[in-house]
């Protein structure tokens, strides 16, 4: 086997091989500068990936190693798979953070890891690198960390007094799919550390007079209360995820007190992963339909109360039976209207029951989720725009929760036309359909399904076909060149890691 010893191979390697982790959209945690400390963070921050020429990207997203004793089917870093295997020490890792953010390359740290020996080893060297991070070099940037199923509860409680969002990775929908491709994994495994950070976020939240549930800025508002009130109430959350959460992790009948023994030693005033917890699903690589894969998701925000559930469209890297073909091209398209759906359950007020159905378990892969929903309930429309509640508006295509908002209060001035909603920002070219001003549609529109449908198709097909037709699936990294003139010499890229570019 190859050995690897610079540290530009290491971090063209390991950041390679981070790519098929999505990272959040932002950073959730604001954190403000300190004299004596380097960094903050902004919790509207960090919502790009690294550009070209290495300026302005947001976060170094890297394993700490690629070498991994499981043998996931669909992961490229699989044990079976010959690949060259390196790892960062704890200080190499912190040493490229830093410089890396000096140069404001970076806003943050996205961190994951391959299984060494075993996932308590693994964390234990994630845990001094991020110990390092906050303590030795006293960075207050933002900093992702991926908790490691099977991992002891000690050091995944450690990690969150110092990581701003965690996530375990659902990896796929079902324990029948799970044990296909990922024998080594189980569900009960992965739901475990999940259950005991979103338990200690609401310990901490208790502790410091705030409502347990997740503060939000609009986001989940609509789903994040059915925890809470089964967590006191004792009912148990139906869905199709609760058959699939066992019973050592199932949510507790009773309230329980704030704090624990785990949390005793350690300073309960400290925030626990204050930008909360997410996940991510692979989808693609199991025959699991749309409708499977949102309740699955509306059920984890309900029962984990996590900030983002993020999909990843599979790309086949692997040849094996029981997964896609290699020349099988990654649906693009179906992960798209996955996050569109996610967004309808956590800013619209849908459920998945509403969207999708066993009768018709898929999206419209030409029509977003809320065009599809709102024609096979034309039964609802049209909506009168000065009367309407908020709730109504939100139902409506082409409108969204600050567009209705605006109507709201734009409507006590006085009665809206269509002119009106155009200065607004409302999108028209969907929302002429499904709306009325003072009584009367833009045009004279058949309200008909089959008519409206293909109005609506002819205006997304260009978006549609910018999605299923991707200029490309590398991964944008420190080290790009397919955007470039030229590409970069070898003195350019060590010149690019000491500063000098």
């Amino acid at each position: 086997m190859k050995t690897v010893s610079t540290l530009e191979e290491k971090l063209k390697i390991l950041s390679d091989a981070a790519k098929y982790d999505v990272a959040c959209t932002s950073s959730g945690a604001d954190r403000r500068g300190k004299k004596g400390s380097l960094g903050n963070s902004c919790a509207s921050g960090i919502c790009h990936s690294f550009s070209a020429d290495g300026r302005c990207i947001s976060l170094l997203k890297v394993l700490l190693s690629n070498e991994c004793i499981y043998d996931c089917k669909y992961c490229l870093n699989r044990c079976s798979n010959d690949r060259v295997r390196t790892s960062f020490t704890p200080e190499e890792l912190c040493t490229i953070t830093i410089e890396f953010y000096k140069r404001n390359y970076i806003e943050g740290l996205f961190l994951s890891s391959g299984v060494l020996r075993n996932p308590t080893y693994t964390m234990e060297l994630m845990y001094q690198t991020l110990y390092l991070l906050r303590t030795k070099y006293h960075f207050r940037g933002y900093i992702h960390a991926k908790a490691v199923p099977g991992a002891s509860p000690e050091i995944i409680q450690q990690m969150g007094y110092l990581a701003d969002r965690m996530s375990v990775n659902m990896e796929l929908p079902t324990s029948k799919s799970l044990q296909e491709l990922a024998p080594n994994k189980t569900h009960a495994a992965i739901l475990k550390p999940m259950k005991q950070i979103q338990e200690q976020i609401t310990d901490y939240r208790l502790s410091i007079g705030k409502t347990a549930s997740m503060e939000r800025h609009a986001g989940n508002r609509f789903l994040s209360n059915s925890i809470f009130s089964s967590f006191e109430s004792g009912k148990k959350i139906s869905g199709s995820v609760s058959q699939e959460i066992p019973a050592e992790v199932s949510l507790c009948a009773k309230k329980r007190p704030v704090g624990n023994a785990l949390s005793s030693s350690l300073d309960s005033r400290r925030p626990f992963v204050p930008a909360g917890q997410s996940t991510q699903m692979i989808i693609g690589a199991t025959p699991e339909n749309d409708y499977e894969l949102l309740k699955v998701t509306q059920n984890m925000y309900q029962v984990f109360d996590l900030k983002r559930v993020f999909f990843s469209a599979y790309v086949p890297v692997n040849e094996d039976s029981a997964l896609p073909t290699p020349d099988t091209p990654p649906p693009l398209l179906r992960e798209h209207r996955l996050y569109q759906a996610d967004w309808l359950l956590r800013y619209y007020g849908f459920q998945a029951e509403e969207l999708l159905s066993p009768s018709k378990p898929n999206f419209n892969l030409f029509l977003d989720p809320k065009c599809d929903w709102a024609l096979r309930h034309l039964e609802r429309f049209p909506v009168e725009i000065n009367t309407a509640s908020y709730e109504n508006l939100l139902k409506v295509p082409g409108i969204g929760n600050k567009s209705a908002w605006r109507i709201i209060q734009a409507r006590r001035s006085g009665s809206l036309d269509f002119y009106h909603l155009k200065r607004m920002g409302i999108v028209l070219k969907r929302a002429q359909y499904f709306i009325t001003c003072r009584g009367k549609m833009l045009y004279h529109i058949p309200i008909e399904e089959d008519f409206i449908a293909r109005q609506l198709i002819g205006t997304g097909q260009k978006d549609t076909w910018n999605l299923e037709h991707p200029d490309s699936y590398r991964q944008l990294s420190l080290f790009e060149d397919h955007f470039l003139p030229t590409p970069p010499s070898v003195e350019d890229n060590l010149k690019t890691l000491s500063g000098q570019l």
